[in-house]
């Protein structure tokens, strides 16, 4: 079996092209994918280069951990499954490709647990259950925020989260005038116009190395920052102010099983909206060009691709 496939030859090189895939093991299922979501945080830094060393990273590889279709295929402990819509976070499925992380492909070979049944209505919306879930692991280990930085797709998916939990509206700063519209339920502000220095929980989602001397003073005392975005460079800051503060840092990594079931029934009963983040959806025969304007263009919160003219 084989399949198309979005392939990083290298940086800033890119090549749809026909892969093959590994055999089906008994409890696999093959699933046909019709949209896959493109991250501007992880895959802009292998489009780049700069992605710090992760086990399986190597060229070419395929991209991707937000991938929706259906199963179509199985092996025979996992037949039952067949006919299902799911969510797909990544695969790693190639004979000559590396799968880090291996969703971006018209077709997957993967094992039954790592297909989340989803409802089929969300179409290309389904590819945000990975965010979905990233951004309540931030939230599941401490305080709600108060303050917010950025107000990208998880900076979005954080805010509308904290309000689903119960959690008072958080304030969320952006720096690019053209992404602060979108709100729903919180208010989203330049940085500079905020004189606030009494935050108790800020969650930092920029991916800016360089801020933390500024949260820092942004806290009150005995508050703690979240780092839940991705950085490519080293992070660091002055002692001092974090001393007179005692302040708290916490790192938000990638979301577990558990987040993705917990997001898939906030979804389910409505008190969480994937609504009005996808803004770009592009055939998938146009990847090599559709990925530098993902990774470009301010005015795209998310690409999504569509492998429907492949089918």
């Amino acid at each position: 079996m084989d399949t198309m496939a979005v392939t990083l030859e290298g940086p800033e090189r890119m090549a749809l092209k026909r892969l093959e895939l590994r055999g089906i093991g008994a409890s696999d299922v093959v699933v046909s994918i019709h949209y896959s979501g493109v991250s501007t945080g992880t895959e802009k830094l292998l489009w780049t280069g700069e992605m710090p060393p992760f086990p399986g990273m190597g060229y070419p590889l395929v991209p991707g951990y937000e991938s929706v279709g259906r199963i179509v295929d199985a092996g025979p402990d996992a037949q039952s499954r067949i006919g299902e819509w799911v969510f797909v976070p990544g695969a790693n499925c190639y004979t000559d490709a590396r799968g880090l992380f291996g969703g971006t492909a018209q077709r997957l070979i993967v094992p039954a647990a790592r297909a989340l049944p989803i409802p089929e209505s969300l179409a290309e919306q389904g590819v945000l259950f990975a965010l979905a879930a990233t951004a309540r692991h931030a939230l599941g280990g401490g305080d709600a925020p108060d303050l917010i930085v950025g107000h990208g797709v998880l900076g979005r998916l954080l805010a509308r989260l904290t309000i689903a939990t119960g959690a008072p509206a958080p304030t969320v700063w952006e720096i690019d005038p053209s992404r602060r519209a979108g709100a729903q339920g919180y208010s989203v502000i330049d940085p500079a116009a905020d004189e606030r220095r009494d935050y108790r929980s800020i969650y930092d989602v920029s991916g800016d190395a360089s801020g933390l001397d500024r949260l820092i003073g942004r806290i009150t005392k005995g508050g703690q920052i979240v780092l839940a975005g991705f950085y490519r460079d080293r992070l660091g800051f002055d002692f001092a102010p974090a001393f007179q503060r005692e302040a708290r840092l916490r790192i938000a990594a990638e979301w577990q099983p558990q987040d993705l079931a917990a997001t898939q029934t906030l979804i389910r009963t409505g008190a969480l909206s994937l609504g009005g983040l996808v803004t770009d959806v592009a055939p998938a025969s146009d990847a090599p060009t559709a990925y530098p304007n993902a990774f470009e263009d301010r005015d795209c919160l998310k690409l999504v691709l569509d492998w429907s003219e492949l089918a």
